[in-house]
């Protein structure tokens, strides 16, 4: 069998993805795609751009990348942009420096790559026409198929709305794998929002032309990200610790 790691929305959050890394190296499973907004929104931008570069996996760009790098690009998003969020990726941006901007610039927008036995994936942010748009579990199936259809692939593995899900568009699978290091319930009091503390990745298994796919939730220190909230420098730390600790 061969095994493929799907990872994404790491979000700056190094523990996290460490715990994942353990995981992934006590397994023996050594290729990966990463399907992008690895350092946005966290404490430790510079650390999660290291660790996926060293590993050498396959990255695409997510929207929260692209924030970072050029903070215009977020103008006709579906989603609001708040001071915060503007304060933080200033911040990030700093933290990446030159050579880091430069290498996250680079990431493609789109991944393609044969899984075994003649099956094969395409990886994206959002959609395979965005790393923006939001397109839902749940969206009505005219919407779901204009986003997700005509990609002549087995599997499309996208991120960007942190909920891990598998639906079928004709003969392909839809799997999004949710975040590493910012999954939430989605229906919690946003003025009491807690983030979860584990990992949500997925493994793809191909054997014999089977695909097989595997939800994974990998336990990490919610209460060491909190602290590295507080003591990384970034703007509005300790709100956003406050987000990793008991209600």
């Amino acid at each position: 069998m061969t095994r493929t790691a799907i990872l994404s929305d790491i979000h700056g959050n190094g523990v996290a993805l460490r715990a994942v890394l353990a995981e992934l190296d006590a397994e023996g499973i050594d290729r990966v795609v990463c399907l992008g907004d690895v350092c946005q929104g966290g404490p430790e931008p510079d650390a999660c751009v290291d660790l996926v570069a060293d590993r050498g996996w396959p990255t695409v760009l997510g929207n929260a990348d692209d924030f970072v790098l050029d903070a215009a690009s977020a103008e006709g998003s579906s989603e609001t942009v708040t001071e915060r969020q503007l304060a933080v990726r200033e911040w990030s941006f700093g933290r990446l420096g030159p050579a880091r901007r430069e290498l996250v610039s680079r990431w493609p927008r789109t991944v393609e790559l044969e899984l075994g036995d003649g099956l094969r994936l395409l990886g994206c942010h959002a959609t395979p026409g965005s790393n923006d748009d939001v397109v839902l579990p749940d969206a009505p199936e005219d919407e779901y198929r204009a986003a997700f259809a005509g990609a002549g692939v087995d599997l499309v593995t996208c991120g960007h709305i942190h909920l891990p899900y598998v639906r079928r568009v004709g003969a392909t699978t839809v799997l999004n794998p949710g975040s590493v290091g910012l999954g939430y319930d989605h229906q919690q009091d946003v003025s009491s929002l807690r983030f979860d503390p584990w990992a949500a990745w997925a493994i793809v298994g191909v054997d014999g032309g089977r695909l097989s796919i595997d939800l994974r939730r990998t336990p990490f220190d919610a209460a060491a990200v909190a602290t590295a909230h507080r003591t990384s420098g970034m703007p509005h730390g300790e709100e956003y610790a406050r987000s990793w600790t008991p209600a």
